[in-house]
């Protein structure tokens, strides 16, 4: 998820505002949410605390709009697969998949930002959880879309399972319970879909059976 062009050689390149949050993801990352003042920000910023409250008018702020921008590049994962199979949904859910297996190695480094913001967050009322909780809504809505889209009978049973597994991969590889946890993933999602495919042509055959007798 993050950019391979990081610091230093990029932030004097940046507008203060993007210079502000390359250094907070930076550090919010590293160490932590809780763990990060204001003026630590500034510092890795190369700029003033009052620059900061110019941008945001609060730490919590800041972290919200942090969130904000990862949460976006997951929903960005939706489109990729969407133009790339076009009228596929099967492929489209299998792409995104994909693209959560070829994340886990950053996160063994650094975890998944959701889930260690979570973790840090309990009060439901923080700014910042509840981008967490509308983007994890927003995501199973258009997951249960694709399952939709693909024939399967029960989507939202389908859509459950599927982002119990993608979630359930991150939290693994982050604790290092479980290796070779992409490779896994892959094929315990594969073996749901085509099982849940397999139900819908059952469920089709028996309606076919039925008009015939």
């Amino acid at each position: 998820m993050s950019s391979t062009a990081r610091r230093p050689s990029r932030v004097a390149k940046l507008p203060p505002r993007e210079r502000i949050l390359d250094a907070a993801e930076e550090l919010f990352q590293s160490e932590g949410i809780r763990r990060v003042g204001v003026q630590a920000i500034a510092e890795k910023a190369e700029t003033t605390k009052m620059a900061i409250y110019r941008h945001f008018d609060t730490k919590d702020a800041l972290v919200a709009e942090w969130l904000r921008i990862v949460a976006t590049d997951y929903q960005a994962a939706f489109d990729r697969v969407e133009a790339e199979y076009p009228d596929r949904p099967v492929e489209q859910i299998l792409g995104l998949a994909r693209f959560i297996a070829e994340g886990l190695p950053a996160i063994s480094h650094r975890g998944c930002p959701f889930i260690n913001s979570l973790a840090e967050l309990p009060d439901r009322s923080h700014p910042a959880r509840q981008v967490i909780e509308q983007h994890k809504a927003h995501q199973t809505r258009r997951l249960t879309a694709m399952c939709t889209a693909a024939g399967l009978p029960d989507p939202e049973q389908a859509a459950a399972e599927i982002t119990f597994l993608l979630e359930g991969a991150q939290v693994s590889t982050q604790n290092g319970s479980i290796d070779r946890t992409g490779d896994r993933l892959m094929s315990i999602v594969e073996a749901a879909v085509a099982r849940h495919r397999a139900g819908a042509d059952a469920m089709r055959a028996a309606t076919a059976d039925g008009r015939t007798v």
